[in-house]
């Protein structure tokens, strides 16, 4: 079965994602992301035809002790956090931890 990638977030964090074909995704206005943003966010993770989703790193500032947990540690669908705050590293780490080996690792020969 082929999963989808999901994005979370402002609508205008969302509107690039879709522009490029996401079909799947979640706006949450910036003024009610302390009150709405667990709950997309719990929606896109259950949701068994999404495989990765997509957040904005200053985002999960807004998210509940428990849902940020599930964020940090979900292996599928993986999430990955993209802003600010996130360098090349940050979304190293990410697909690492999601797949088990580090796809930018370079050979020593």
């Amino acid at each position: 079965m082929s999963q989808e990638i999901a994005v979370v977030g402002s609508p205008e964090f969302t509107t690039g994602f879709r522009l490029a074909g996401v079909r799947r995704f979640e706006n949450v206005p910036d003024d009610d992301k302390g009150a709405e943003l667990d709950d997309a966010v719990t929606d896109v993770l259950d949701d068994e035809g999404v495989g990765i989703v997509v957040m904005h790193d200053d985002d999960l500032e807004y998210l509940s002790r428990n849902v940020r947990q599930t964020v940090e540690t979900s292996v599928e669908p993986v999430v990955v956090t993209i802003g600010s705050g996130t360098g090349g590293g940050g979304l190293r780490d990410q697909i690492k931890r999601a797949i088990g080996i580090d796809l930018m690792e370079e050979d020593s020969e």
